[in-house]
Order: C-alpha cells, then structure tokens, then sequence
C-alpha cells in the first residue's frame, strides 16, 4: 500500500525532471487546472512514498510469514534466528506505531523466553519420558493459526451474496390449477336480488300449499351441475316456478358451497358468476 495522503491534491507525473514551463505545456494539474511551474510551498513528507511490501494481521502472521520463506520446519524452529529477525521487524514498526506494536512486543518477549529456556540445561525428567520441549506452546500456536488461515481463504475463496454474484428473485406460480378470486357476499346478494326481480315480473297470483325440500333441491342442484364445467348462477333458477322454489333453490346453493360441494367463482369485479362441481383431487 503507499501512503499518498499529502499527494491528494496533485496530479503529478515527474516533477523532478520536468522543466517549469515548456512551450506552455503544464507540468502538473491541480483541481483540473494546469500548472506551468512547480508550486513554491509544495512540501512531500519523507515518507509520503513510502511502500510496504508485506502486510501482517498479528505477531502469529509474522512468525509464519518468516518461518515459511526460511523453510524453516516448524517442528523444530531454530529460535535464534527466528527471534533475531522478528525483533528487527519490531524494532522497525515501533519507530512508526507504538500502538500496533504493542502485541508484537508481548511475542517478543515469549520469543526471548523460550530462546533462553532452550539454552538452560533440560531439567531431570523419568526414564522412559522426553523432556518438556519450551517450543511446544508455541508450535501448538502456530498450527492452530496456519489451519484457520487456510480455512479462512477456502471460505474467502466461495462465492459471496453480493461480492461474487447477485440473487435474483422471480416469483412462479406452482398451482396447478388457476384461482379464481372469490366472490364477495355482496355480489352475491346483488345477483339474487336480480333474479327475484325477474321472478316478479312473471309471477301469478296462486295459492297453493307445496311442501319443498332443500335436500332435494341440493339433489337437483348437483345433477344439474353433472358433467358441465360452469354453469351460470342465474341459470340455476327457473322464475317460472314461484316464488318459493326459488328461496328454497337459492337456500339449497348456499348449504352446497356451506359444505364444499360446490364453488362459486367470479372472473373479476361485476363479472357473471358461475358455479361448478367442487374439484376433489383423486
């Protein structure tokens, strides 16, 4: 990454080499503006250009880092080494950033510790058993870090939701049969308040005693739906029957749809309502 922070301003090629004007041609822009002539008050801070070529996330990075391109085995790490390079990469760090570099410091001194651990005679174990190696801990550390690293970039490596690709979202109808929208009760009472107006235009006076059924006329209602696909509401009411058949018609329709034996649909608002067998899958 290079730090060009005081750099922002300028949009320079090589100032260094360029003369200050040559045949008005501009030695740099500023804010989209040529400049023929180097500004007298530019200041570029000594390490405005400065480029670091490695970036580590922790002392454990740093450690691995430096083990790798020594091929060092990291069973048995040469600690004198390793600790001589690690401190003069902290020692250059904390001439910059004293906060980052407090956590490389706390390594450090468990880097020096061990080294000095391993210079000490080893202490008197039982026969048959190894000495504690002081590196063990450390090790251990590091094949922890290395695996989750690895794992790290196997999951960096799988396509992300909105790095990688972007979902699309399309609805699809699965039934598999279209639904028809329902028919409200007040379209219902409409269509029945039209049939009795009908009814009355072509009724007589009669008196007559007549015994109906609305189970028998449930009957007559689901044999006149056999076989037909829809049929219209208003073609299930014969106004030349009376009054009375017709009530009893229209009770038997409602007892039919009461008990799913029926359904009543409508194509849209104030469109002619049908009625049909209800669909009973086999």
């Amino acid at each position: 990454m290079v730090n060009s922070a005081t750099l922002a301003q300028y949009d320079v090629m090589d100032l260094s080499v360029m003369p200050d004007v040559v045949d008005q041609v501009a030695v740099a822009r500023l804010y989209g503006e040529p400049l023929f002539a180097m500004p007298l008050d530019l200041y570029i801070p000594p390490d405005a250009l400065e480029v670091f070529l490695e970036a580590f996330e922790g002392p454990l990075d740093l450690l691995l880092y430096l083990i790798r391109k020594q091929n060092f085995n990291i069973l048995d790490i040469p600690m004198a080494g390793l600790t001589r390079q690690y401190l003069s990469y902290v020692d250059e760090i904390r001439s910059r950033n004293l906060e980052l570099a407090a956590e490389y410091l706390l390594m450090a001194a468990m880097l020096i510790e061990i080294k000095s651990r391993m210079l000490l005679p080893p202490k008197h174990v039982a026969p048959g058993q190894e000495a504690e190696d002081p590196r063990a801990e450390l090790v251990r550390r590091l094949l922890e870090y290395e695996q989750m690293k690895a794992a790290a970039a196997q999951l960096n490596a799988l396509p992300q939701l909105g790095r990688d690709f972007l979902a699309a979202q399309v609805y699809i109808e699965q039934s598999l049969q279209p639904r028809l929208p329902d028919v409200s009760l007040s379209d219902l009472q409409e269509a029945w308040a039209g049939i009795l107006r009908r009814a009355k235009l072509v009724q007589r006076h009669r008196i007559t005693r007549q015994e109906l059924s609305v189970r028998e006329h449930m009957s007559l209602v689901l044999k006149r739906l056999q076989g037909q696909r829809f049929v219209e509401f208003e073609a299930l009411f014969d106004p030349r029957k009376g009054m009375p058949v017709l009530v009893v018609t229209f009770i038997a329709l409602l007892e039919l749809a009461k008990e799913t034996l029926i359904e009543i649909t409508q194509a849209e608002a104030y469109a002619p309502i049908y009625v049909r067998l209800a669909y009973t899958p086999s």
